[in-house]
């Protein structure tokens, strides 16, 4: 590592991690619009959403130790033209469902190389900063690019002309300003001589403390957010009358509310016990999971759908508390040579969150969706004690 780095080098880096997370969202407010103008059904839509994890789970893990061995900014050119490409392969979707499959992988792809190298990459331009800064700018830059993608799609596929076409635009100019001011970026990142095979998964991934302190709940990052912007809007977006700008409302709302409570939790994580930041995290999912139960079966609650505002700002809160939470213990735990590695694994787990649409999907042909959210809320309540006894 480079001893000292310019106070403004990671600006372009977490830009790069901006605009991948931009591309990666921009789908998600679109699943009404793709249901009602193509037809599709309810799991095609939610699996469309859900396939992005298929491209990012392997990339996200075989990319952050590539990056461990070979650099950063090797690695980020090609992934920031693969962000483009999956945008460019999404507008041919009205011509065929099949390309909006292959766009979401790619999109997954592009991410799951982008979130654990180039989380990385900003925290290692971060190292004249504050400890934790690194960390928190990462996290920021990737729940920025998610939530502002969500949100612009959403108002662009509500009122723009071309409401499938036209939503994607805005990524496209985006993924190239980013590409130009992150290709020759500073990467202070020194590869290790000796380029012995490093496990795919790190050492410290298989330590009790992340076993059973920090991988139960991982999921529940992604999870407590699609459960908001995908599942309940998407539940609720009919009442109110524009589901497609509603459904961007609300990724807006679940993520804006998730940058804002990060600045707080990385203050908590100084100066609390290690377990109170995902303890915090937890309540949050806890009390907006039960509280959008409810309101998913209040069906005759009047202005019903502008109730699911307060329930994304807690699921919001869940998100933004459990990402930052698990970044800090992350970094506390890693050494500099596994670091990237061991956030990778973290993202992989929190990923895995994302799958809760489609689960959602396939399960409430059983029964409806209440009683799923409702034991979604319960397993978010069981993770408080055991998560507080790991990490006392």
């Amino acid at each position: 590592m480079g001893n000292h780095v310019d106070r403004r080098s990671w600006v372009p880096t977490a830009l790069a991690v901006f605009a991948v997370g931009w591309g990666a969202n921009q789908f998600s407010p679109l699943l009404s619009l793709y249901r009602t103008d193509q037809g599709l059904s309810q799991s095609d839509v939610t699996a469309m959403f859900s396939v992005y994890i298929v491209g990012l789970l392997p990339a996200l893990l075989v990319a952050g130790r590539w990056s461990d061995r070979n650099g950063r900014r090797v690695l980020m050119r090609p992934v920031l033209i693969l962000s483009l490409v999956s945008t460019v392969v999404m507008l041919l979707g009205p011509q065929d469902p099949l390309w909006l499959f292959l766009g979401r992988f790619l999109a997954g792809v592009a991410s799951g190389a982008a979130f654990g190298a180039g989380s990385a990459w900003v925290r290692e331009l971060s190292v004249d900063a504050p400890p934790g800064t690194g960390a928190r700018r990462a996290a920021i830059a990737l729940s920025g690019g998610f939530g502002l993608g969500g949100l612009v799609a959403g108002l662009i596929g509500e009122w723009a002309p071309a409401p499938m076409l036209s939503p994607y635009v805005p990524h496209l100019v985006l993924g190239a300003v980013a590409l130009v001011a992150a290709w020759n970026a500073a990467d202070p990142y020194v590869p290790p001589e000796q380029s012995d095979q490093a496990p795919l998964i790190p050492a410290s991934a298989g330590t009790r403390r992340f076993l059973l302190g920090v991988a139960p709940w991982a999921w529940l990052v992604f999870g407590c957010a699609s459960m908001s912007f995908a599942v309940l809007a998407d539940l609720l977006g009919g009442d109110a009358g524009l589901p497609t700008a509603y459904a961007g409302v609300m990724v807006g709302v679940t993520l804006g509310s998730g940058v804002l409570i990060q600045p707080v939790i990385r203050r908590l994580a100084q100066t609390a016990p290690p377990s109170r930041p995902p303890i915090a995290g937890l309540l949050a999912a806890t009390v907006g999971m039960t509280a959008g139960a409810i309101l998913v079966a209040s069906t005759e609650l009047p202005g019903r759908a502008f109730w699911l505002l307060p329930i994304a700002v807690l699921l919001g809160i869940g998100y933004g508390t459990l990402l930052v939470a698990g970044l800090v213990e992350v970094e506390m735990q890693a050494g500099p040579r596994d670091h990237a590695g061991l956030v990778a694994v973290f993202y992989v787990i929190a990923y895995i969150g994302m799958g809760t649409p489609y689960v959602m999907a396939e399960l409430s042909r059983f029964g409806g969706p209440v009683p799923w959210i409702a034991a979604m809320a319960v397993i978010c309540a069981l993770l408080i004690p055991l998560t507080s006894r790991q990490l006392r």
